[in-house]
């Protein structure tokens, strides 16, 4: 079972939403689970507290007090603060319910300490206490009146010996970085969902026991908004933010045969937000490349393509280390010289820890030996260029194809996004799969927009695998509104002026 850090809760929760799983059917699953495991484990127990905080797991508390009243126990529910206070929508609709519940249940709020310790005899005559106070978010360690309540029940459960249950993981314990850092509570039995969280043990939470709340597999297995919205920088800007401070992309691309590609990489990456993007491409087509749009910056290099006079300039410590990610190969063309030169530049790069996206031409040169494996390379091939690198041929099962790119990504240290009806992509531990994009992405220079908008990712996640998946999806759902607009009949920059509509559509289900 994976282990999962809250990144990886909230991305489920989220692309639980996307697929049509209401969040409230996910706490509603949850609190009964809790409840259920009560109900087996203490069929013969009379008195239930929950303690709660003002977050989901506090809902999720909620709504297991409401389930323990109908199976006939006498409950009182402890909310440390307000209900008008309660962050979630769904969790505060949870506690109205308890509100209106006056014969079943006993709501009281506690907004500080006095408050606390007059309604500290209901935890003493307690038989069960529920833990739900604090989830996954927590970071650090525990203040004030939580960190009081925590230390109340501890000492509770240590003179009255009564059974302390907590709710997803132990109040305290911070999954961030799996450890605890103050006042934790110590429960008998921890209730987890979908799978374990980081830090979680039988030390920490004692007897665990995993319950399955809805979720589906293809909110882990299929990329979804959740996954978009790992990369924070998305989510939101800084009021003090300033340029560079969302990526500096250099392109390497073009020829005297091919003009667009690079072009097309540039402004995908500068509609995925990358606040500067410099391409360098050979003097022939440099001021073609310029003419696209005033917003791009054009380095001109020497000659029609690629050659070795260029090779100095591009490896200038100074000159690469402006720059977050590199994306080298759109247009650069086939000529044996033209490749060797490129590979020469992708062991530099690599070698000196640059985040660097290899694609279309640059991938033709390429073989499984002359990968380095340094661990910063993103690899976005379709099954021809696939078979090229690794001479194996891809089936058209998808969790073939999974096993395959999972394989060849951790022979290479490489992520692999491997294009397709389906996009494959893995970092040779974890596999996804992406299922936007429609037929009409089959016109040329939709792989450029896709390579423009990984690099513009992987310059504000830092984390190759979480750039690949956000872009292969964001790329596909550009295309499929540009669809909407334009049939099958789209163009590249159809798909590069939707970028930023499907970046907003993904944070919508920011929304609780």
């Amino acid at each position: 079972m994976r282990v999962l850090k809250p990144d990886d809760v909230y991305a489920l929760d989220i692309n639980a939403r996307y697929l049509g799983i209401d969040t409230r059917l996910l706490m509603e699953n949850a609190g009964k689970s809790v409840a259920d495991v009560i109900r087996r484990r203490f069929p013969d127990k009379k008195r239930i507290v929950v303690i709660a905080g003002l977050g989901n797991n506090g809902g999720d508390g909620f709504v297991a007090a409401r389930h323990l009243a109908s199976y006939g126990y006498e409950v009182i529910v402890i909310l440390l603060g307000r209900v008008a206070y309660i962050k979630s929508t769904i969790a505060r609709e949870n506690a109205e319910v308890l509100k209106r519940m006056r014969l079943s249940i006993k709501l009281f709020e506690a907004k500080d300490s006095t408050e606390l310790t007059n309604i500290k005899q209901y935890l003493e005559e307690a038989d069960i206490i529920i833990d739900a106070i604090l989830g996954v978010g927590l970071r650090g360690s525990v203040r004030g009146l939580f960190a009081e309540a925590i230390n109340l029940i501890n000492s509770v459960k240590q003179r009255k010996g009564v059974h302390v249950i907590s709710i997803d993981v132990p109040s305290g314990l911070d999954c961030y970085s799996g450890r605890v850092q103050g006042p934790v509570i110590k429960p008998d039995i921890t209730v987890t969902f979908h799978g374990i969280k980081r830090g979680l043990s039988e030390e920490v939470g004692g007897e665990i026991i995993v319950t399955n709340i809805g979720i589906p597999p293809e909110a882990e297995e299929f990329v979804g908004p959740g996954d978009v919205l790992r990369i924070k920088k998305l989510i939101r800007r800084e009021d003090w933010a300033h340029k560079g401070d969302f990526g500096r992309i250099l392109i390497i691309g073009g020829s005297e045969d091919f003009s667009g590609a690079p072009a097309l990489a540039g402004l995908a990456a500068l509609r995925a937000g990358a606040d500067v993007v410099v391409i360098a491409a050979p003097s022939s087509v440099a001021d073609i490349i310029r003419g696209f749009s005033p917003n791009l910056i054009v380095k001109k290099l020497k000659g029609s393509f690629l050659n070795h006079e260029n090779v100095r300039i591009l490896k200038d410590p100074e000159f690469i280390s402006r720059f977050d990610t590199i994306l080298i190969g759109p247009g650069i063309g086939v000529k044996e010289e033209v490749l060797s030169i490129s590979n020469e530049l992708i062991r530099y790069f690599s070698e000196n820890k640059r985040s660097l996206v290899i694609d279309a031409d640059a991938l033709k040169g390429l073989s499984i030996k002359n990968i380095p494996k340094t661990g910063n390379i993103i690899l976005t091939p379709h099954d021809g260029e696939f078979y090229k690198i690794f001479k194996i041929k891809c089936p058209k099962t998808l969790k073939e194809r999974g096993e395959i790119v999972k394989k060849k990504a951790k022979e290479t240290a490489t992520t692999i996004v491997l294009k397709g009806h389906i996009d494959v992509i893995s970092d040779g531990e974890q596999v996804k799969y992406n299922t936007t994009g429609n037929p009409g992405m089959t016109v040329g220079g939709t792989g450029d927009v896709l390579a423009g908008i990984i690099a513009a990712f992987y310059a504000i996640s830092e984390n190759a695998f979480n750039a690949a998946i956000a872009g292969a999806f964001i790329s596909g759902l550009a295309g499929d509104f540009a669809y909407k607009e334009k049939g099958y009949e789209l163009l590249a920059t159809d798909v590069i002026e939707k970028i930023p509509e499907a970046i907003s559509y993904t944070r919508r289900f920011l929304e609780s």
